[in-house]
């Protein structure tokens, strides 16, 4: 394994940060001063035509066809793209890379027909819509996605929905238009094959958007987070993504691509958020010193520097193993990534806050919000408690014996 950028790789990642540092980055304060209003930035599709005119479009898609817009990367090459990208929550929408719409081009690219990729992939490819994709439920332990319960009810040539998800990111966006919706069509199949996956238009009869909801206090600027309701949702057998009974596939292919990109932005932010802890330890003082003069503070970012290093190395084996092996070779290390980024971002963010006192849980940094997002990333997309179970269950089992080990002492029998 090498982990050098390619040549190429490092071409882009400087073409990117460039346009961060010159077009992106000196428009935060007016995003932050449009959302806080309620309002979307203007000035976002002028950034998304700037940026594609300059190449920097659809960078998280290594399976773009010729006709696709956008720069086919390898996971690998976009792991540090995506890096630049995290060190602002908006910034992926600029350049087309924000969830969950990429997992859904993904779920798209290899799932739909093609007059579904007419009807909605391309749409997504141009940023013209956005999209959600509808698993979670209230009623049910959605960590065992074989508990999903909305049931999809065949009717002729229709589908007929029912049932209600929430945590539904990006469902409560104005120019969300379809969703990707799982849900039971054959409840006495195998508990892996009852489950089905269809494309519903947001403005289908029966589809209400029951509220708006916000994580630990924080709302998703960039992918508002919905609850839903599905009351008697009719949908026409077109609508299918994959055939009937795979919904587990659907989500399977969409959810790798999910989890390792969240990572990827997660570095970046957590390389803010120690370039912020710098920063306010040098210009602070207290009883006679600088913050960064006292060992405890010295301490602090030398262990994120640590953990964020080993973080990175383990997302970036994950992208060449994605790679190397495609999705069903990349399972465990996908897993690995899950559990240690997401707890190492929730480290760092409590030690800036720690730094910065009282202003780290306000709204002039964005030390809360990391902190918000890194416990979300343990629940979302399988929470830590599911990806540990996988990583065990892939654990080999040594062929020696307690009794029989070469590595102990012999003792009595």
């Amino acid at each position: 394994m090498d982990f050098d950028l390619s040549g190429r790789s490092e071409e882009w990642r400087q073409k990117l940060q460039a346009f961060f540092d010159g077009e992106v980055l000196p428009r935060h304060r007016g995003w932050l001063d449009h959302t806080a209003k309620g309002e979307p930035a203007p000035f976002m599709e002028d950034l998304q035509r700037k940026a594609r005119a300059a190449g920097l479009w659809n960078l998280g898609l290594p399976e773009l066809r010729e006709d696709e817009p956008g720069t086919r990367l390898s996971n690998l090459e976009y792991a540090p793209l995506a890096e630049v990208m995290g060190r602002l929550f908006w910034a992926p929408e600029v350049f087309n890379c924000q969830a969950p719409d990429v997992p859904n081009m993904i779920a798209l690219q290899n799932c739909a027909t093609p007059e579904q990729k007419a009807r909605w992939l391309q749409p997504l490819l141009e940023a013209r819509t956005r999209s959600a994709f509808g698993m979670t439920e209230p009623d049910v332990a959605s960590s065992d996605a074989t508990n999903i319960a909305t049931r999809m009810v065949r009717d002729g040539d229709d589908y007929v929905i029912n049932g209600r998800k929430w945590f539904i990111t990006g469902a409560a966006h104005p120019k969300c238009s379809f969703l990707i919706v799982m849900g039971v069509t054959d409840s006495d199949a195998d508990r892996t094959r009852r489950h089905s996956c269809i494309i519903v238009p947001m403005d289908t009869p029966g589809v209400r958007l029951v509220r708006r909801l916000r994580w630990m206090g924080c709302e998703d600027h960039v992918a508002p987070i919905g609850e839903l309701s599905f009351d008697n949702v009719r949908v026409p057998r077109a609508n299918l993504l994959a055939a009937e009974g795979e919904g587990f596939k659907v989500a399977q292919i969409r959810l790798g691509p999910a989890r390792i990109h969240h990572c990827m932005r997660s570095i970046g932010l957590c390389e803010l958020l120690i370039e912020l802890m710098m920063v306010r330890s040098s210009e602070r003082s207290a009883f006679g010193r600088t913050l960064m003069q006292y060992d405890t503070v010295q301490r602090w970012i030398a262990e994120s520097r640590v953990e964020l290093e080993q973080a990175r190395l383990l997302t970036y084996r994950c992208a060449w193993r994605l790679d190397q092996a495609g999705h069903h070779g990349a399972w465990r290390d996908v897993s690995l990534i899950k559990v240690a980024v997401p707890a190492m971002l929730q480290k760092i963010a409590d030690r800036a806050m720690q730094v910065f006192g009282a202003m780290g849980g306000s709204d002039d940094t964005p030390i809360h919000q990391a902190l918000a997002w890194g416990r979300l990333l343990r629940i979302g997309d399988g929470p830590d408690e599911v990806h540990l179970r996988q990583i065990f269950r892939m654990e080999p089992m040594p062929s020696w014996s307690i009794a029989n080990s070469p590595y102990l002492s012999a003792h009595p029998s």
